[in-house]
């Protein structure tokens, strides 16, 4: 099929909750992308942060592959080898103790809240319900989730939503510190916010969040849903700052592109969960583990997540060098390969034009790019992608 055929078939017959570009990708290799009609993107979104290995990565298909030919699910009502390794992998390179495995972003945050509540129902009584987001936040699209995303956009036309979330500005314990009472079961927190333009707060935010939950016996939870696995150079974003959480979301890139996500948590509150508590059908299957321990296997490699600091400190210098080209980027900011350009106008025609060039990219804000290469890039993908974004600029002098 072509992509008009494409496009026809998909305004027939699926619901239209995107609004999507009039592309259709038909395969995938490394960090670059094939339409139908066989034009190349370098892809620098990565499926909005998944696509960790880029596309088609040799170790990732082989092992989807041979788990295919075993076994493909059974249910959590028994025992998952692969599960368990995963389990193993990332407790022993995290603060945590277990592991709940979903199947996205958005249930992974809703496992999160559910887990708080239920630990501090049985810790403080059933007035401790409250979870405090920030706003700009975004954690998913789930009735919860939106209530608890501190964007107003996500929630018009779907009150009344589940109460007992509040939001307070990012970046500012002043306010959080207002919000705090005794009501207050959770502190829900992206370290690096995504959706809301990849705002990186001040170094000692977070330190200055965990001392407020102490203070008011909350439990603080990191939303790392899009910064996790790799994305700003460390394995989970806190270890740049090195304040643990009692809870921590991962999804998107746990899977290199195969749907996964994990709550997890230390032994202490982890233990409020018991049979029964939560579930997912298709939660930690056979196929998504075999993705996620292919993935982490590679992520965990020596230098690995070296080469990621390294070359988002490349990507960014080169894009400072724009910035000072171009007069209409305000400021470049990034941790890792996780980087935000603010501009003076609108980045949706500037994301439109970089498709014409075979660059893909994304507007989270109206005034901001994001840029989310593969984990894998090299200089010379950065390098060309430098060299579109300049003569693409260069129409909106």
């Amino acid at each position: 099929m072509n992509t008009p055929e494409i496009i026809s078939l998909t305004q027939k017959y699926i619901m239209n909750t995107y609004g999507r570009h009039p592309i259709a990708f038909v395969r995938g290799e490394g960090c670059y992308l094939w339409d139908a009609e066989g034009k190349k993107y370098l892809d620098f979104l990565t499926g909005i942060a998944v696509d960790g290995l880029g596309h088609c990565h040799p170790a990732f298909v082989k092992a989807i592959s041979e788990q295919a030919n075993q076994i493909v699910h059974t249910s959590n009502l028994f025992y998952i080898q692969a599960q368990a390794e995963i389990g193993q992998l990332l407790c022993d390179h995290s603060f945590a103790d277990k592991v709940f495995f979903c199947n996205s972003g958005a249930e992974a945050n809703e496992a999160a809240v559910k887990l708080a509540r239920v630990y501090q129902k049985k810790k403080k009584g059933d007035g401790c319900f409250e979870i405090i987001t920030m706003q700009n936040s975004f954690h998913g699209r789930t009735l919860a989730m939106i209530a608890a995303t501190g964007q107003e956009k996500v929630k018009k036309g779907f009150e009344p939503l589940p109460e007992g979330f509040s939001h307070v500005p990012f970046d500012d314990l002043h306010f959080l510190e207002k919000a705090m009472n005794d009501k207050t079961c959770a502190v829900m927190v992206e370290p690096i916010q995504g959706e809301g333009g990849v705002r990186i707060p001040s170094s000692d935010y977070l330190a200055g969040v965990r001392q407020l939950c102490q203070k008011h016996q909350a439990l603080l939870i990191y939303d790392e849903v899009q910064t996790g696995m790799g994305r700003t150079g460390k394995l989970f974003a806190y270890e740049h700052v090195k304040v643990a959480p009692d809870i921590l979301t991962v999804a998107k890139s746990l899977g290199a592109g195969f749907p996964i996500g994990a709550c997890l948590a230390s032994d202490e509150v982890a233990n409020a969960f018991v049979p029964g508590s939560h579930a997912s059908t298709f939660g930690g299957n056979f196929l998504a583990c075999a993705a996620a321990k292919a993935f982490l296997q590679i992520l965990l490699q020596n230098h690995f997540l070296e080469n990621v600091e390294e070359m988002g400190k490349y990507f960014l210098n080169q894009l400072h060098q724009l910035k000072k080209k171009h007069s209409f980027i305000e400021e470049v900011r990034g941790q890792g390969l996780m980087i935000g350009i603010d501009l003076s106008i609108p980045g949706k025609a500037i994301v439109e034009k970089g498709l014409q060039a075979g660059l893909i990219l994304n507007s989270p804000q109206e005034k901001t790019l994001r840029i989310l290469p593969p984990l894998i890039v090299k200089q010379k993908e950065i390098d060309e992608a430098i060299q579109i974004m300049d003569k693409l600029f260069e129409d909106f002098a």
